[in-house]
């Protein structure tokens, strides 16, 4: 997530597509075991595919638009062959990459023998719970119950390979907790008895600079973490006033981000004058991804009251007979913004976008629903939202991974979601703007580094133009705060690592590289 690169585990280097950006080859390192002691093999790539299509898993169905078939050249190689749209193209190059790094590989010995269990049933063969399956990472299950899940080390890893680490991960147990709720689970960190806490614990600089524990954070000082992922406020652009970008831009400038970021996030956040907002995560490669002089005058850094109170009044959305409120069309602006109840963080934050809506003449209340029943209202895409209760309602964005910022963007503004049943992909407020849609459409086919900063500088004028949705904070795509009282060595900002190991719990993507490299405080 530091850098947006992809680095090989099982793979034997890097991928590489064709001239035409039609097919993707990559081979499989010959070292890779299964648990069993058998090869990795790009047979087993080619069924975990085969088998995603045949019982039309998740995985099958949102990637068989894309991707038309996975094939094994030889043992080793595999060749993905991309879905080609009527100009003989591939349909969606972005996400057939995305595929490498965001899906497991399935034994095919192993998938056969689950087949053979639920005779081919479809429902039955995603129930499974899988007790017996081929691994072959380094860790496989030791004991699991209602309060923990335990791994244990496979000590004949195959990544005691030179190819690989030339040995085991320091840890021969890796133990994950399930506390009642952050209460429980702040204290056990300070106790020693939590390693590394993915939790949000308010506050965190107290473990240290007032308790002097020996805790710490990926950053020293606030923000703490890479804020990865976005935190976002939805419109229901159904509610009357609503559809007029002017109110949405009105209350979106009033709100005051500084507050949310202080209380809410207890300065676990950059701030928005220090990242300004667009639509990519503070990252420097993301960063990196548009002209920040071309939307300057577009961004802002929230408590601008005269600043909407202007937008409003421009707009003719006034207070007409004097009862404190605004009005367009004659009707009141009032609405209501919530978020789950319990969610504590967005609570606050929800809180603090009521109060601007009183700044600048907009009733806004709140109100927190069960999660159970908050995410299936927000969810039923292909019906209005209701007008009563979900007025401005939050909800996530994207975090890093190998579509981004690309998919993060379709996510919050494309149309494609409009519809959909169950959708839990974004653009929950349904907006829908043609020319954000073609350059979301286009941005996948296109390399020209200039260009795609181009189209990407483009979306961003969109959005903080129409403000269809606005970020409330940036937030870590895990916590990552650790007790070193029994182990030490854990993945620090400008720790000299290469390449440096993200803050993802030692458990995601390439911060398992982390894992070799802990040592014991007292061995």
């Amino acid at each position: 997530m530091l850098d947006g690169q992809m680095y090989p585990f099982l793979a034997d280097g890097d991928f590489e597509w064709n001239a035409d950006r039609t097919e993707i080859t990559f081979k499989i390192k010959s070292a890779a075991k299964w648990n069993d002691g058998t090869p990795v093999t790009a047979e087993d790539v080619a069924y975990t595919w085969a088998t995603h299509v045949k019982y039309n898993t998740p995985t099958g169905s949102a990637n068989t638009p894309y991707i038309e078939n996975i094939e094994a050249v030889d043992a080793q190689t595999v060749v993905i062959k991309a879905k080609l749209g009527e100009d003989g193209k591939a349909v969606n190059p972005l996400l057939v990459e995305a595929y490498l790094s965001t899906n497991y590989v399935i034994q095919k010995a192993w998938t056969e023998v689950l087949e053979e269990r639920v005779a081919g049933d479809p429902t039955a063969l995603l129930a499974d719970p899988a007790e017996d399956v081929a691994y072959s990472g380094a860790y496989g299950k030791y004991f699991a119950d209602d309060t923990k899940v335990v791994y244990i080390r496979n000590e004949e890893y195959w990544g005691q390979d030179a190819s690989m680490w030339g040995k085991l991960p320091a840890p021969k147990y890796l133990a994950h907790v399930i506390f009642k709720d952050n209460a429980a689970g702040t204290t056990a960190l300070q106790a020693g008895e939590v390693d590394v806490s993915q939790q949000f614990n308010s506050n965190v600089q107290d473990f240290w600079l007032e308790q002097g524990l020996p805790i710490s954070t990926y950053l020293p000082e606030a923000p703490y973490g890479i804020g990865a992922s976005l935190p976002t406020a939805f419109f229901n652009l159904n509610s009357p006033g609503l559809d007029q970008a002017a109110v949405r831009k009105a209350i979106a400038i009033a709100v005051d981000y500084p507050t949310i970021i202080a209380n809410a996030m207890t300065n676990q956040s950059a701030t928005f004058d220090q990242v300004p907002r667009s639509l990519m995560n503070p990252t420097d490669g993301e960063q990196a991804l548009y002209d920040h002089d071309a939307v300057a005058d577009l961004q802002w850094a929230g408590n601008d009251i005269e600043g909407a109170k202007a937008l409003l009044d421009e707009a003719g959305v006034v207070d007409s007979d004097g009862d404190g409120w605004r009005e367009y069309n004659g009707e009141k602006l009032s609405y209501v913004a919530t978020c789950p109840n319990g969610w504590s963080d967005w609570q606050a934050a929800i809180e603090v976008v009521a109060a601007a809506g009183k700044e600048i003449g907009i009733e806004i209340t709140t109100n927190y629903p069960e999660w159970s029943v908050y995410q299936t209202v927000v969810t039923k895409s292909d019906a209005p939202l209701p007008e009563e209760g979900y007025d401005i309602f939050m909800m996530w964005s994207d975090g890093a991974g190998p579509t981004q910022p690309w998919g993060r963007i379709r996510k919050l503004l494309s149309s494609e979601f409009i519809g959909m049943p169950s959708n839990w992909n974004g653009n929950w407020g349904q907006y829908s703007n043609p020319d954000a849609d073609a350059l979301i459409n286009a941005i996948p086919a296109e390399t020209d580094e200039a260009k795609l900063k181009e189209m990407y500088t483009e979306l961003v004028n969109i959005y903080l133009t129409e403000v269809p949705s606005f970020t409330l904070m940036y937030r870590p795509q895990s916590f990552h705060t650790v007790n070193e009282s029994v182990w030490t060595n854990f993945p620090h900002a400008d720790d000299g690592t290469n390449p440096p190991v993200p803050p993802l719990d030692l458990t995601d993507g390439w911060s398992i590289a982390g894992l070799y490299n802990l040592t014991l405080v007292n061995p």
